[in-house]
Parts: structure tokens; sequence; C-alpha cells
């Protein structure tokens, strides 16, 4: 496949790899990408993972937030059940024979991992899909659909690389080319949605809808109106996501905790609280989740 832009100019890439007996993480991923939050029980007990994260080229930001590359070889070893907490964000997951478009999914995603093989992905913006979908954000909440029914034949070619076992950087090409060359008209209203999901990251003191509304000057109807059409979930239950992977990675850093100010911190009204909506989404209290793994390596 013949790329339909030049080669987009990267940042430097950021990397962590840990070794030990009898396994190796490898972490890489752009400045701009940053690193993975969200991700549950990183240690891995045997074989090699790797994730990559990648921007894509300028023209596209608008849309896309990042390309991903998860690859495994596992051969010889059990298999590795992946657990992440999803995003606000719709994904495109390239991988032969299933390649999926994803909306927004509200419980913990699990994938299990075996032998040796690859997944490469593109994660879009807040209402960065809803041009492409042409139904509301929330049609597709819990679910997933073939990626041929929204672009069609025409990204078999793309699939084809995605799949294949070609460099990194022929992938992003790819990508970026397919994409710049269905570039949607401008439209305000994701804009406005991903600024509010950007203001929910950010501004960690705007732990209600109410201070949503005072922050945007928006009505609750309509903050409901524009998640529903362009986001796929609620204000409430993305103030309360983006709560919750913080409290994933203050857990996975390993540092002590002061329960009741974090409870308070995050805005929970009491401990019990944060304790209930952790374990309610993640299976296990946050003691239980440090105790069987959740440190970083």
């Amino acid at each position: 496949m013949k790329p339909l832009i030049g080669k987009t100019r990267q940042k430097p890439a950021i990397k962590n790899a840990k070794k030990t007996k009898h396994a190796q993480y490898e972490e890489s991923f752009d400045a701009k990408a940053g690193r993975a939050r969200g991700v549950l029980k990183r240690t891995l007990p045997a074989g090699k993972f790797r994730h990559v994260r990648r921007s894509p080229s300028p023209e596209l930001a608008h849309w896309i937030d990042h390309y991903w590359l998860v690859s495994w070889d596992l051969r010889g070893c059990d298999p590795y059940v992946a657990e992440t907490v999803p995003h606000p964000n719709f994904q495109v997951v390239f991988e032969k024979d299933h390649s999926l478009v994803s909306g927004v999914f509200t419980s913990k995603f699990l994938r299990k991992l075996e032998g040796r093989s690859h997944v490469f992905g593109i994660k879009f913006n807040p209402g960065g899909f809803r041009p492409f979908l042409k139904a509301p954000a929330s049609s597709l909440a819990d679910r997933t659909i073939p990626v041929r029914r929204i672009f069609g034949k025409a990204v078999n070619a793309l699939e084809a690389v995605l799949v294949s076992s070609c460099q990194e950087d022929e992938m992003v090409e790819a990508a970026n080319a397919f994409f710049c060359a269905r570039i949607p008209e401008p439209d305000k209203m994701i804009e406005l949605a991903g600024q509010i999901v950007r203001r929910i990251l950010e501004e960690r003191d705007i732990k209600t809808v109410d201070d949503l509304v005072s922050r945007t000057n928006i009505g609750k109807r309509s903050l409901q109106r524009v998640f529903n059409e362009y986001v796929g979930v609620s204000p409430k239950w993305v103030i309360r996501r983006y709560r919750l992977h913080e409290l994933v990675e203050r857990l996975n850093s390993g540092e002590p905790l002061d329960w009741p100010d974090l409870a308070l911190e995050l805005g929970y009204f009491d401990q019990a609280h944060l304790i209930n909506d952790f374990k309610s989404i993640i299976g296990h209290s946050p003691t239980q989740y440090q105790r069987v793994g959740g440190k970083n390596l």
C-alpha cells in the first residue's frame, strides 16, 4: 500500500522496559500521546509484552487521539488476561480476521492473550468518531461492529498492512494516509465535546455535574444531549471514570495512601463510597487489588 502522505516527524519515543527472570514488559510512547492510564495488573508472569503509543499526523489530531500497538509473545507460557478500565473514547481495532469498531465500554474490559500476535488500535478523541458513525455515539455504547460496516471494502488494504509484520512506522503511515483521505467536514460540536471531556480530565476539582455546569456555563440538559450524541456516555459517567483512573494510578504507584483524604480529593462522599465504586468496576477492593498484583513492574 503506497502512502498518500509523507512520513510525519515524530518526537523521540519515551521507553520504559522491565525484565524479570520470567517476563519482559516494554512500554514506548510519544511525549504527546503519553503513558497509558486505566491499565490493571501490569505484572506479566511470563513471556514478552510490548505497548506502543504514537501520535497521528497533525491533520488528524482533531479526530484521532493516538495510535496504539500491543504485541505479545506467550509461546510456551500460560495465557494472560489483560484488563483495562476503558476511557470515554471510541476505538478502531485491527486484528487478523477480527477488526472492529468499539463504542465506549462502561464496564471493565478483559482480553485473553495467548501465543504470539499483535493488535493495532486507533483511539479517537471524545466526539471524534461521530462523523464516521453517522448516528448518536450512545447507540454504540457497550457494543462493537465490524470495521467494514463503517468504512466498507476500502478498509481492506489498510487492514492488510496493520495485521501484517510490517514495521511500526509503516503501520502509522498507512493509518495516516487512510484517514487523511477521509477527513470529515468541520463540526463545532466535536470540538466542544472534546473540550468538555478534557476539562473533566485536567481540572480534578470537577467532581460533580453541577461543578461542570458551573465551569462551562452549559445547562445539565444541554450537556446530556452533547454527551449522548458525541461522547456516548453521560457527563456523570465520565467524571466518575476519570477519578477511578486516578485511583488506579495511585494504587499502581505503590505509594502509601491516606484513604479518607483521597476519597474527598476524588469526589467521593467518604472512603466507603470510594471502595464500593472501585469494587463494582474492578471486582476487588483497592487493598485486594494491590495484593493481587496491581503494582507497576
